[in-house]
């Protein structure tokens, strides 16, 4: 019997409208010089090439999921691109769950599990972010699309596991 998912939500590689913009702005590049480059017929077709290659890049890259996040009634499981480990997060032991942006910054790199200063980072794009604390300080940065919902499917779960109505997973 499948177990009923209170949150689910994919994030995918290629969606950022950030580094969408600078790979178009790339492309756009490639496609003047391309235009203006009359003279040398082998630099104009590498333009031309790589230009293409960009767009081609950028189209596979919006369907490539980069991690699948998952709130089930007593763990948030986060599974990665191809070879990254499931990671799986016990909410009992979620002391805090907040929803704050995830930087202040305005171009910010995919990442998957990266620890650093105590905090443990994953994103794929958006603005917000859901940021759990654990018992022992750890962090957890999660960006999401939908970060409300997924802080209140949170929220859910630790209540449910509080009242002892936390199915087994």
């Amino acid at each position: 019997m499948a177990e009923q998912y209170l949150f689910q939500e994919k994030q995918y590689l290629g969606r950022d409208a950030t580094w969408l913009s600078v790979r178009m702005i790339l492309v756009l590049f490639c496609f003047i010089a391309y235009y203006l480059n009359l003279q040398h017929l082998a630099s104009r077709q590498l333009f031309f090439i790589v230009g293409v290659s960009i767009i081609i890049v950028s189209i596979i890259m919006i369907y490539m999921v980069h991690y699948k996040t998952v709130v089930g009634s007593k763990f948030l499981m986060i599974s990665g691109l191809w070879s990254s480990r499931l990671v799986k997060i016990d909410l009992y032991n979620i002391v805090k769950v907040e929803r704050k942006p995830y930087s202040l910054f305005i171009f910010n790199n995919p990442v998957y599990n990266l620890h650093k200063n105590g905090k443990i980072r994953f994103y794929s794009g958006g603005k917000d972010a859901v940021w759990l604390t654990d018992k022992e300080g750890l962090i957890y940065i999660i960006g999401s699309h939908k970060a409300e919902e997924f802080a209140r499917a949170i929220e859910e779960a630790r209540q449910a596991l509080k009242d002892g109505k936390g199915k087994s997973s």
